[in-house]
Formats: structure tokens, sequence, C-alpha cells
């Protein structure tokens, strides 16, 4: 047994409060070394005869990798605090782990073990319900649809008509948004997540001017306000995008400061490192990445606090919106952060935000900052696996259930899982035009767990490569849409939505990676019903040979939903190139 390889923390993923009553506490060990682990715990304040009482628990396995199982429960302790440690059992040994080290025999004092103090209501992770059930959509707002031709900037382009620059415009505003509202419904979203639409230079907004005025190409504030309020009569969420990290080279304070430099009132609003400012051949004050144009603001300084977070509460207030997704999220302190969320908070309580980061997220999502983040780790994954092919099956399941175990279970139910957006090119081409391979991509991504996110265009097979190659004009001419595809997530929306079984609401476990076919079979389960899904992501035909024998349905799609069909099969199962199968068990032994 290498117990240097056997690893637990008291807080964060490895023990946390899941709901009021319930505490999840998982453990790490080296892959295939132990056969069984156990939770040993006891209040700590229960003892009989001058016996501290306890009782023993199984732990399940919930996931490997090629270094690493595992083990997971869940408690509920009765009095909602806990003292615990792990028993470990390998084929000829059995050590008892708690926080003082490693034991041959269960220590009795109850100091040696890990200690969960209390279970406090308000230390529970607490992000909105509605996301569990939501299926997001990604609009760039000047490339969706334009349902206003009086509002298009000066130069304007034809809908569709040439390629998307950084600096050309073709029209997309809110009443085209608003005139195909009904399209999104059918295709099953509840969720539209805005790049930003407020007053900015720029066709993509990330510049900002003014953060309380919508750009006048978008419409105006009666338009937007029509536009929240259709999508909710729709039961569809509305999520804002906000720059916060820095502003347009032509917002008013920063302009200020350009004027009447150290003079300025808002000399302290920006990292200015020495007067007089200048912005060329490089600018002498801290920025987005090293664009002069995009300053960086001073988030510490009381007045740029008071005036984001009136932003925050004012589109919230006036507009109803559900969400913030935040850009550049990592870069600005934590202080500010926890502000705003309880800024945001006191207006509305189930209001979403969500943070782009890229990298382990967890000192953001400990329940006082975000409730998500842009899970980047999924989408880079998915694409090497399924759409570029230039990582093996076996590597992808261990990026992935490295990624699901980095966070406790109800931060991975809210997770926003992108498959590409207005930053990357499309998933079609990623794949090499290749539609089969972007099917499983959008089966992987709505069977698993998160809140999954579509970029517009993609679900009709939009191709296009690096920004601004993925912004082109959404095609709305039916004969140049792919109905296929569309059918086809669609049908994977709908079984989303109607059987908990590919929810948030059940677990997820790879069961087997096969490099040498470029298998995977994975498992969606809760405690009523499994289902049992076989990848095959290779060109030719694969035989999969079973490891069970049972009583099984399949599903099987019908124009625009899937239905299951009940099927015998013995001892193995043929999948065709680029497809899948997907089985409901009955009396399986997972």
């Amino acid at each position: 047994m290498l117990i240097e390889a056997i690893h637990h923390r008291p807080k964060d993923n490895f023990a946390y409060a899941f709901d009021k009553d319930t505490l999840h506490i998982a453990l790490q060990t080296k892959k295939g070394d132990l056969q069984s682990v156990s939770l040993i715990y006891g209040d700590p304040y229960q003892w009989e005869d001058g016996k501290w009482i306890t009782d023993t628990l199984p732990m399940h396995k919930s996931g490997s990798t090629d270094l690493y199982d595992y083990w997971r429960t869940e408690v509920k302790p009765e009095f909602r605090r806990t003292r615990y440690g792990f028993k470990c059992s390998a084929e000829k040994e059995t050590i008892y782990y708690t926080e003082k080290g490693f034991y041959p025999t269960a220590p009795t004092d109850t100091s040696f073990y890990f200690c969960f103090p209390y279970l406090n209501k308000a230390d529970i992770f607490n992000a909105p319900d509605w996301v569990k059930d939501t299926i997001w959509y990604q609009i760039f707002p000047d490339r969706f649809a334009n349902g206003d031709a009086n509002l298009n900037p000066i130069g304007t382009l034809p809908w569709g008509e040439g390629k998307p620059t950084p600096t050309n415009f073709f029209g997309g505003d809110f009443q085209g948004v608003i005139d195909h509202l009904d399209y999104l419904v059918d295709l099953g979203i509840n969720g539209i997540y805005f790049t930003p639409i407020f007053k900015a230079y720029s066709n993509h907004k990330y510049d900002t001017i003014d953060y309380m005025e919508i750009d006048p190409q978008f419409g105006d504030k009666e338009t937007f306000r029509k536009l929240v309020k259709k999508c909710h009569k729709r039961g569809i969420r509305v999520m804002l995008d906000a720059v916060f990290n820095h502003s347009g080279y032509y917002f008013p304070p920063f302009q200020d400061v350009l004027k009447n430099q150290e003079e300025s009132t808002y000399a302290n609003w920006f990292h200015i490192w020495d007067f007089p400012v200048i912005t060329a051949p490089k600018p002498n004050y801290d920025t987005f990445s090293f664009g002069a144009s995009m300053p960086k603001l001073n988030t510490e300084n009381p007045n740029v606090k008071k005036y984001l977070f009136d932003v925050a509460r004012y589109w919230i207030q006036e507009f109803d919106i559900d969400g913030w997704r935040l850009d550049v999220a990592n870069e600005v302190d934590h202080a500010f952060w926890r502000d705003f969320r309880k800024a945001v908070k006191d207006i509305k309580p189930d209001a979403y935000i969500l943070g782009e980061i890229w990298h382990d997220a967890m000192p953001w999502l400990q329940g006082d900052q975000f409730d998500a983040v842009m899970n980047y780790p999924f989408t880079e994954s998915a694409i090497a696996f399924f759409a570029k092919q230039n990582i093996s099956a076996n590597n992808f399941a261990n990026i992935l259930t490295e990624v699901i175990h980095m966070y406790p279970d109800s931060v991975n139910e809210v997770a926003f899982n992108l498959l590409s957006s207005h930053d990357t090119p499309r998933i079609l081409t990623l794949a090499n035009g290749q539609i089969e391979r972007v099917k499983l991509l959008y089966l992987f991504q709505l069977t698993f767990i998160g809140t999954p996110c579509i970029y517009y265009g993609d679900e009709i097979g939009m191709s296009g490569g690096q920004d601004p190659g993925c912004r082109a004009c959404m095609i709305w001419e039916d004969e140049k849409q792919n109905h296929d595809l569309l059918h086809y997530i669609q049908a994977l929306i709908q079984l989303r939505k109607s059987d908990k079984v590919f929810s948030n609401q059940a677990h997820f476990r790879f069961l087997k990676a096969d490099d040498k076919t470029n298998t995977l079979i994975f498992e969606k389960y809760h405690a009523h019903k499994r289902v049992i899904i076989i990848v095959n992501n290779s060109n030719h035909v694969v035989e999969i040979e079973l490891d069970w024998q049972p009583d099984m349905q399949e599903y099987k799609q019908k124009e625009n939903m899937f239905v299951k069909v009940p099927v015998t099969i013995t001892s193995s199962i043929k999948v065709k190139p680029y497809l899948f199968k997907i089985f409901e068990m009955q009396n399986v032994k997972a």
C-alpha cells in the first residue's frame, strides 16, 4: 500500500456541506492500490462507558485516472457535526488514516480524527436551482439577426455578405432576437447568454464606453425590456456579459485622465504607473493583455467599486436580468467579487454569477464569490478527443475524471459547459468538417453533468475559424441549414429535459476507455435508473465485449426525440464509426 498517495483535506472538494443535512466526503488513493475504503465517523461528544461511539460506512469508487482512484460517500450527522477517518484495506494490509497520520489500529482519541465542526447553512454552496436545468444559447448580438435596419451603424454590410473582420458590422439587434425567439424555443434552449450589449466602440463591445447605456446599434432600453419579458414568458432566462476588469479607451473617466493627467478626479480609477499617461508605443498603465485601448480598472478603489456595483444592481432592478457572466474574472481581486456577490444577491437571490476562469477555480467557488465558472477543461478535452482526435480515449477520461473530482458535486451541477464561442473556432471547423464528430461532441455535452451552452449557429452546421472567423452572421436560409444536425440536437435536448438520468440529477462515471478502438463507455445513474452509453470515436466498426448480460432497452432517435425499444444482447455490441448506443439497464451491478 502506497500511503504517500492517500490524500484528504477536510474542506473544498474533499469535505463539504452538500445541503443542510448532508456532508460529502472524498478520498484520493493510488490507482488499484486499495480494495476497499470505509469511513469511520461519529459525533465528537457522543461517548458510552468511556468509549467514543462511531459508525462505519463503505465508500464507493467514483472514478479513476492513470494515477489515482477516487472514493466518495455521504453522511447525515444527527447533530450536523462529525469527526471522521478512513479505514483503507488492500489485499494483505489494513491501515487507518486520520488527520494525524496512519495507524495499524483505529485511534480511540477523537482529536486524532479529521474534524467537520458544524454543518452550517451559511456554508452551503448555494447556486440557483434553475441553472441545473438550463441549456444556454450564446448570442453575439451583431451577428444573430437584423430586425430593425434603422439602427444599422454607418457602413453596415448586407446580412451575411463578406467575411467578418475585427471592424465590420452587420446590424444584428434586439428586435432580431425577438423575431426568432420561437426558433430558440423549438430548439429547446431555456437560457440566453449575450456577449456585451453596452455602449462601446467595437463590434464585440468588450471595450465598454458606458456601462449604463445600451449600444444604439442594438436598440434602446425599452426594446431590451421587451426582449427580457418575452424571454421570461417563454421560460428563457437572460444573462449579460460584464467587463469589470477593464474599460474601453473611450470610457469617460479614462478620457478625463488622458486630458487632465494626475489632476484628474479619476486618476486612481486605473493602475497608472507614472505621468504623463502615454498609450504608444507601449502604455504606461495596466491593461487587459497589452492592449492600450483596454485600461485595467482599479477595483480596490471605493468609487470604482460603487460605480460597478451600481451597474450590476441597475440591470437586475430595471430589466430583471437573471445573471452576469464576468469577463477576465481571475484578474480581479477576491475582495471585489465577495462584495459584488452580496450586491447582486441582495437584489436577486437566485441570480447566476458566472466567472470566466480557464484554470483551477476552487478559490472562487467557496460560495462567497461565483456560482460557477466556464468549464474550459471540459471544452478543451472534448474538442481534443472528439473533434481534433489528438488525445486518446484514456487521456480524455483521465482529464474529465480529474475535473469532476476537482470540485464538489454542487459546483459541477452548475458548471458552464461550452464547446465553442466567440473566442474559439467553431466546432465543425475544429472537426475538419465532419458532422459525425460534431454529433458525438453534442452527445457528450448534453449527457454530461453541468449546464451546457450552444454557440449560435453551431446547431445548424455553421463553420468558421479563429476570431473573427467564428463570428459570421447566423444563417437563416432554410436550405442552407443542416436540419439533420438540428433535429439531432433537439432530440438530445428533449432527452435531457424529459429523463432525469440524463440531467444533473444523476451521477456520471467512466466505465471503460479503450485506446486501441478509440471507444468510451460511461454511465449516468441515480437510485432508480442506470444508463450505459457506448461511443465509437473511430472510423471503423468496433465490437464491444460485454462483462454484463442484462435485460436492456436501447434509445433510438426518431425525428426530434429519442424513444426506448426492447433489445436482447448476449455477449457483445457492434457500433458503427462515429456513432453511439445508449442502453437502459436492469439488474446491472456497475
